[in-house]
């Protein structure tokens, strides 16, 4: 098979979706060689198969707003592939959510979810709308009419969404109330739960904890450490939060935290004092990280940039989908950046993950490093379905042992001449499981 002929067909079939093109051209460029390499892969048509979801549901949402005005948004879910588990992924509200942004998202989610080991498919939805500047009457209107048509098509054994951009603790509430109320069960179908009715501890964290024990165990298996290292991190979300938090843990300096409006380059680092600030700030105000640089002296505003501009050590980008470019990387590597640790889904172009390759920096792409988020909702499955809660310190070392193995299933299949691939040996690894699947099924 040729990759190129590959992605001809593909594009025709699904023309426009420029974010899923990507996300399946990094992936098949490298398994191809296993596929070419495997008869029962080339006879089932595992790629032709898994690049076409099981199915895509979209659908009105309809909800008044405080003004008793009817608002209109679409709904979607990505059912990707179930061959491993039940479908696992996110929801998204954010004016951006299109078909392509949710399949690329599906997409990745299929191999981030095999390499975690727990039994999970690769699923991911959402809506066109936008929580910020809304009541929370509003939300919850929202919320209720969106699960009004999503229950139909989920449940703890067929599909268990979670929180993604737009989609926290609030949103999550709102869903599985009305969730619960349609259904007339309490089940663990949505998972990013609040501690009172199901949810797992370290969720809030995991993604951003996990971005970090997969940079730690990079680094320790090529005989270095955080310690010491000076981190540039993009986002002012959860993930960028508690991937600052962690590396504070971890004695490393954090010197940047970003928004859409800019980014905040503090030369002193980012402290566990500066931390509850822009907690504060992006939880409880919802305000612009600009104001960082109002109250720390000494701290400098870059507005409309990203700061792959900075000198630093390691970098974090844990925003959204392709803000480090070739022009970022090229800055990266000239200002001395030893490795990449994607925190977001796909926040590096392709031509600039093969830059920094080249270039000899050790870069963790999302599907292995950041799968800290999606490890800990399985666990909170787990526990959902035991009736049963985990204390903060086992969680933790739970997460500690996923990651260290998925680092390890990267080191297995991305090894060669004595160098590690990180994206090819996650592609494969996660690849290959549910490819397995896939054939010992037959077809379907």
């Amino acid at each position: 098979m040729d990759l190129k002929q590959f992605m001809v067909g593909l594009r025709q079939r699904n023309p426009g979706q420029r974010e899923f093109h990507q996300a399946v051209e990094e992936v098949i460029a490298t398994v191809l060689p296993v596929v070419n390499d495997t008869a029962a892969y080339r006879e089932h048509r595992i790629i032709e198969r898994l690049t076409e979801p099981d199915r895509v549901i979209s659908f009105r949402v309809c909800w008044e707003d405080d003004q008793q005005r009817i608002q209109l948004n679409r709904g979607y879910r990505v059912q990707f592939n179930n061959s491993i588990g039940p479908y696992k992924g996110g929801l998204r509200f954010h004016p951006s959510v299109t078909l392509s942004i949710l399949k690329f998202l599906g997409f990745e989610q299929i191999f981030k979810n095999s390499l975690t080991g727990l039994p999970m498919g690769g699923a991911k939805g959402g809506a066109d709308f936008d929580p910020h500047g809304k009541s929370d009457r509003e939300v919850m209107r929202f919320c209720y009419a969106f699960m009004t048509e999503l229950h139909k098509h989920i449940g703890p054994n067929t599909d268990v969404p979670a929180g993604d951009i737009g989609v926290g603790g609030r949103e999550v509430a709102f869903l599985f109330g009305r969730y619960k109320q349609l259904q007339n069960e309490f089940t663990g179908v949505l998972t990013g739960k609040g501690l009172s009715f199901g949810g797992s501890l370290i969720r809030t964290e995991a993604t951003g904890y996990g971005a970090v024990y997969f940079c730690q165990n990079m680094l320790h298996h090529h005989g270095d450490s955080l310690e010491g290292k000076v981190c540039a991190v993009s986002g002012a979300g959860n993930v960028a939060q508690y991937t600052i938090e962690k590396l504070l843990h971890m004695g490393a300096k954090p010197v940047t935290v970003s928004d859409s409006g800019g980014f905040i380059y503090d030369k002193d680092g980012i402290s566990i004092e500066k931390l509850a600030f822009i907690k504060e700030l992006k939880q409880v105000r919802r305000g612009r990280i600009s104001a960082y640089a109002e109250k720390y002296a000494g701290a400098e505003y870059y507005a409309g940039k990203r700061p792959w501009g900075v000198k630093c050590d390691v970098a974090f980008p844990s925003a959204t989908q392709n803000e480090l470019e070739l022009a970022n990387a090229k800055a990266l590597v000239e200002n001395g950046c030893g490795a990449v640790c994607e925190g977001a889904n796909m926040p590096t172009s392709n031509d600039a993950v093969d830059y920094l390759q080249r270039a000899g920096v050790y870069f963790a792409p999302g599907k292995a490093a950041n799968a800290g988020g999606v490890s800990v909702s399985g666990l909170e499955m787990s526990q959902n379905s035991m009736r049963y809660s985990w204390s903060r310190e086992e969680v933790d070392n739970k997460l500690k042992g996923i990651m260290a193995s998925i680092h390890q299933q990267c080191v297995d299949h991305g090894s060669r001449d004595g160098k590690v691939n990180y994206v090819a040996g996650a592609n494969i690894a996660g690849f290959i499981k549910v490819a397995d699947a896939m054939v010992a099924y037959g077809i379907g």
